[in-house]
This record gives structure tokens, sequence and C-alpha cells, in this order.
């Protein structure tokens, strides 16, 4: 267990670190200098409300209403400073939370999105990272959370633990214990009892608990897990309904949630365990140091305000001393957290390490007029070669149709040329000053306004309200001109032969010199795809269109067709 703690607070250390040798750096050690400040300032109220507690229980007994009142007034100080403390000791530490957050939220984003690492670590990530959105969405928020609340905590107690121990220490006297003719003499007995009793008490929690790490850790994967499935229906749902697959649906939703339901179950369990042994410890803390203090008490060495001042210094030790056992629920969900985030990383760092090592198609950007294919493989992941030594060299108003029979490679071969699929061997050429788009048979599209996903991911120049709907109107769109601002997800309002007019207007508006199309008008009506590609040619005639597709209707749209046999070999020849 010390070195699965040492290893954790390890882990800890390298995800927090970066963020506190970070550009903000001094605003959030600044923070938590001033919440540090907070917190011992909170203690030392604390250790004077010890002392008045004993002040005020003397002039009770001895029925003084002048000291009684004075008390009162006392507390009353006391009690609004700690309010005013505790206040901005709050305030202040989900401050400095949010914004730890927000920057280790950009850096895991960065991440996850550069390179394309997102894609890859599908193709790549022989660990399988499961939920990488519940990773950044929660786990951060979850990571930084406790860590903050933990290690502030443990400050806490701490600094409390040493100011209390002393007054303790001072008030507890020595105890005799008579061994037949030698008797023994404790000095500090009551601590001794508080770390004895505090010390078994962490012992047997850490030893009924430790299965809930375990326990925690799966039982996020099978939350996103579940979650995930119902987000996937919503997205497909007119599919499903189409299918009249709701049962089966069903099925599976039920069959994840008995996952969830499953583990959740060893979950309670244990923590009801765990309650039980941590409440009625606490329990058996509160009546302990009144029992310990009372021997002097009706010895008459100690007076009743100094009794009750020993039961609170006590109760305030133990419950420091006793940290682990309070926290050790929220102890065990942290280290789950910081193991899926560690893993998470570690995954991110060997797909970025592999793409370095990785034989792939290299993609160069080169001052010419042409795309130059040079010598390409495209390999499957299991390194069976789909197409081998492809030569092509298209130059500006060339459009080429790649055909071939399913599963040859079409698709595969512009991922390649996309840079986007690591597979393979070879050059990929492409004018330095031009830009490239490719369109896949379902195009991305966010949500948000139909103004943002028209022009998806960005436009080189802005166009105005009239240019947007005009491109809508040539696209066969025209009656959605007037709801660009209309926030939906326009991928359930449109229908697949709308969203695929919805990435020509995208074309039309972003006019790149390339353009790459995969299927991409598979959902239209011969009529309306003849006249989405004579737009493109007549808006765009220098442009270099790659198509694929499997339409007879294509072939009249370009020059030249690049024929796959479904072997590895490949021909090209004019139309």
């Amino acid at each position: 267990m010390k070195r699965l703690n040492l290893q954790m607070l390890a882990s800890a250390w390298k995800l927090a670190r970066a963020y506190w040798s970070s550009e903000e750096k001094w605003r959030a050690r600044g923070l938590l200098a001033a919440i540090i400040a907070l917190n011992l300032g909170i203690v030392y109220i604390n250790v004077l409300i010890n002392k008045w507690r004993s002040t005020f229980y003397n002039v009770l007994n001895e029925h003084n209403r002048d000291g009684f009142v004075s008390a009162l007034g006392d507390f009353s100080m006391l009690a609004g400073f700690f309010i005013l403390m505790a206040g901005y000791q709050l305030y202040l530490r989900m401050m400095l939370t949010i914004r730890w957050r927000k920057w280790l939220t950009t850096q895991y984003l960065g991440e996850w999105l550069h390179n394309q690492t997102f894609y890859r670590m599908k193709l790549l990530d022989s660990n399988n990272t499961d939920n990488p959105d519940q990773r950044i969405s929660e786990d951060i928020n979850l990571f930084v959370t406790h860590a903050l609340t933990l290690s502030l905590g443990l400050l806490r107690e701490g600094v409390t633990l040493i100011s209390f121990i002393f007054i303790l220490w001072q008030m507890s006297g020595d105890l005799e214990i008579p061994l037949g003719q030698t008797v023994f003499v404790v000095s500090g007995y009551l601590v001794w009892a508080a770390i004895g009793y505090a010390g078994l008490g962490t012992w047997l929690t850490v030893k009924l608990g430790k299965p809930l790490v375990k326990l925690n850790f799966i039982q996020q994967r099978y939350e996103a897990d579940f979650r995930f499935s119902l987000m996937r229906l919503r997205e497909n749902s007119e599919s499903v309904a189409l299918y009249k697959g709701q049962q089966e649906e069903q099925r599976n939703f039920l069959s994840r949630f008995q996952n969830v339901f499953s583990n959740y179950w060893k979950v309670m369990n244990l923590n009801k365990k765990l309650t039980w042994f941590v409440a009625g410890y606490s329990q058996v803390s509160i009546i302990f140091g009144i029992l310990v203090a009372a021997p002097r008490y009706f010895a008459n060495k100690i007076t009743l305000g100094e009794m009750f001042q020993i039961a609170d210094a006590y109760g305030t030790v133990q419950t420091s001393l006793s940290f682990f056992i309070d926290s050790f629920t929220q102890l065990a969900e942290w280290q789950a957290v910081i193991n899926r985030l560690s893993q998470f990383s570690v995954n991110m760092d060997n797909v970025r390490a592999m793409r370095q090592k990785q034989v792939e198609p290299e993609i160069v950007r080169q001052p010419q007029e042409s795309l130059c294919v040079e010598n390409l493989t495209v390999c499957r992941p299991d390194g069976h070669p789909l197409l081998q030594n492809i030569h092509l060299q298209l130059a500006p108003g060339d459009t080429v149709l790649v055909s071939g029979p399913s599963g040859c490679g079409k698709s595969t071969l512009l991922r390649a040329l996309a840079g986007i699929w690591p597979f393979g061997q070879g050059k990929i050429v492409f004018p330095a000053d031009k830009q490239a788009l490719f369109l896949p048979q379902k195009s991305y599209i966010p949500i948000g306004s139909l103004r943002e996903a028209l022009t998806y991911p960005g436009l080189a120049q802005p166009v105005d309200e009239a240019g947007l709907k005009q491109v809508l109107d040539e696209c066969k769109l025209g009656f959605l001109g007037g709801r660009l601002e209309e926030v939906e997800d326009w991928a359930q309002v449109l229908s697949l032969g709308e969203q695929q007019r919805l990435a020509f207007a995208r074309v039309l508006l972003q006019r790149p010199e390339i353009l790459i199309l995969d299927e991409a008008t598979t959902a239209l009506d011969e009529p309306i795809e003849q006249e989405l590609y004579q737009l493109i040619s007549k808006k765009m005639p220098r442009a270099i269109l790659v198509s694929v597709g499997h339409r007879s209707t294509l072939t009249k749209y370009h020059r030249l067709k690049l024929e796959l046999d479904g072997a590895g070999s490949w021909k090209i020849s004019p139309v």
C-alpha cells in the first residue's frame, strides 16, 4: 500500500506540476498563498475558541453573570472573524479550482487535437483509451477539485494537530499506572491515547477500503460507456427508427447499465461497511476524550471548564489524526481519476512517439502548380498492401474519378492524400500556396447556428449575409436562407441529401484549389448531382478535382479515370 501511495503521489505531481510552473504560476501561487493564510487564520481562531471554552464553562460553574455576558461578547467577535475567513477561503479556493481546471482542459484538448491525435488514437492505440471526452470533461474537474480539497485539508489538519497537541499535552498531566510494586508514569497520556486510537483506525480503514480504488475506476468507465451509447442513439435516431431497432437498443442499453448496476452494488456494499466503521469510530471518539479526562476531574486536579477544554482539544486532535479515515472515499476516487488521466496522457504520448517512428506517407508542400503522388503504397493496419506504387501528377483543371470494387482502397487512398492514414509509404506533394478541401460522404456539422455550420471550419475571407444566401440558393438550399442565425443540431434537422448540398455550399464559399470528394453525392438525385458538379466546374475551373464514387453518371464530370482492381494494382486513363 505504501508503494501504491507513493506511485499515486508521483503521478498526481506529474499531472499538477505543469500548471504550477506555467505562465499562470504567479497568479496561481498567489491564490494558493492567500488560501493557506486564511486556513492558518481559521486554525488560530479555533485555538482561541478552545481557550474561550474553558473560561465559558468556568463562569457557568461559578454562576458569574457578568463573566457570562463578557464571554458571549468574546465569542461573537471570534465567530465573526471565523465566518469572514471561511467565506473568503472558499471563494478563493473555487477561483483557483476553475482557473486550474481551465488551464488543464486547454492543455489536454490541445494535445488530443494536435496533429489529429484524436483520430490516430483510434487507429494506433493498442490500449484502447475509452471515453476521452469523459477524461477531459469530468476527470480533470475531479482531479483539480480533489487535489485542492485534500491537500489543503491535509495542511489544515496538520497545523491544527500541531497547535492542539501542545494544548492537550500541557493539560494531560501524568497518568500513574501501578503494576505490582512499580508505578509507571505516562506524561501527556491523552496525546498517546489519541495517536494510538487514530493509528489503529487508519490501518483498519485502509485495510477495509483498499478495493474501493479499483471499483471507482471501473465505475467511471461503465458510466461513460452507458452515457456514450445513449448519445449514439440520439445521433442515429432516424436510422434506428427506420430499422425498428428500439427493442435491440433497449437490450443493449440495459446490458450496459447492468455493468453500471453490478459494479455500483459492489461499491455500495463496500461503502456500507466502510461507513459503519468510520461512523462507529467517530461516535466513540466523541466520548473517548471525556472518558480519558474524567479521572483527573474526579481527582479534583482540573476544573469543569478545563475538562471541557481537554475534551474539545482531544476531539480536535482526534479529528486531525483521522484525516485519512474521513477522506478515504475521496482519496480512492482521486486515485482512480489520477490513473485515468495518467493513462490518457501516456497513451497520447505513445501515439505521438509511434508516429515519429512509423514509416507513413510523407506529405510535403512545394512551390509548384501540380498535385504529385510519388511511389505511394497504402496498407491496411495489419500491413497488407491495398495499393502499390501509385504515381500521379495532376495539373490545375484536371479532374479524376477513382473507381473500383468495394474494399479495394478508394476511401483509404483519399485518407492518405489527406494525411490522416498512417499505414503506408511514399510521397504526396501539394502546391505550397493552394488550399485543399476533403468532403466525406457524411460531412461533419457542428451544433450551433446555420451560419457556423455553413462556414465550418472557417473562411479565409468573410462573406456577408447576401453572399451566404446566394450560395444556399445555388445549392438548392434557398429555403434555409432565413435561418442563418438559428441554433440547432443541424445534423439531425437536415436530411443526408441536404447535408451533402450544405457541404457543396462550403466548397463554393471556400473555393479550394484542390477538392477531393469521397462519395459526396450518394444521397443526391442525378439532376442535382449534375447541377452541383457543373457549378463547381463553372465557379472553380482551375481546381484539381478527385472524386470517389460507384455511379456511372460521375464519369462525364471527369477527364481522367483511376481504376483500382482490389489486388493492389491500378491504372489511369482518359475517360
